[in-house]
């Protein structure tokens, strides 16, 4: 199992050299992207050795279609589901406080797309909370994960509940998936944004 690395620097290497680095390098450019998992680490780091791309959005894409595949063959063998789970489920709650809650501590990504849905309104921040706690008991071993991508907490909430009104884990599975590899895009675009403007 590939270490953990939660103190990676944030700079994404240049794509072509990925095949060649060293797995601390891969599994902390990995971390930068998504939530530091090792399930995705396992997944992620046999196709980074074996294919070559063009862009990151490339090899979130390829990552995206994997999970995919898996979350479609995973029906029914639980164990498979679990490590599915552990990956879609390593988003922080939105709107969670920014310490640390039983093994969860909120990257600087995730504090800084989750800064609008903190503070506040005490009234939606409870119904926020109430919601998280909902989302979790209807789909036991997920974390509602989305893009928030400057939304405001009224609409994360809509969603929310439209979410946990349709019931549905495969379509819940295929959502998490989605947002996480958007989130992941994002994340990459404004750390290659970044890496430019310090040239």
């Amino acid at each position: 199992m590939s270490p953990l690395n939660p103190t990676a620097t944030p700079f994404l290497p240049a794509i072509s050299s990925l095949p060649t680095l060293p797995d601390t390098t891969l599994t902390s450019t990995l971390d930068l992207l998504f939530e530091p998992t090792s399930e995705l680490h396992s997944l992620a780091l046999p196709t980074i050795r074996t294919c070559s791309f063009a862009s990151y959005d490339e090899l979130i894409d390829t990552l995206r279609g994997q999970l995919l595949t898996i979350a479609s063959q995973v029906q029914d063998d639980s164990e498979g589901k679990k490590k599915l789970h552990h990956v879609l489920g390593s988003h922080p709650r939105l709107g969670a406080p920014k310490v640390k809650q039983e093994d969860e501590e909120l990257s600087e990504q995730s504090k800084n797309e989750q800064k609008q849905l903190r503070g506040g309104d005490e009234n939606e921040a409870r119904r926020l909370a109430e919601l998280n706690e909902e989302y979790e008991k209807t789909f036991p071993g997920l974390r509602y994960v989305v893009f928030v991508n400057g939304r405001g907490r009224g609409v994360i909430m809509e969603d929310m509940e439209r979410r946990i009104k349709r019931g549905d884990i495969r379509e819940e599975e295929k959502e998490g998936i989605q947002a996480m590899c958007d989130i992941a895009k994002d994340r990459a675009r404004k750390l290659l944004k970044s890496a430019e403007e310090a040239v």
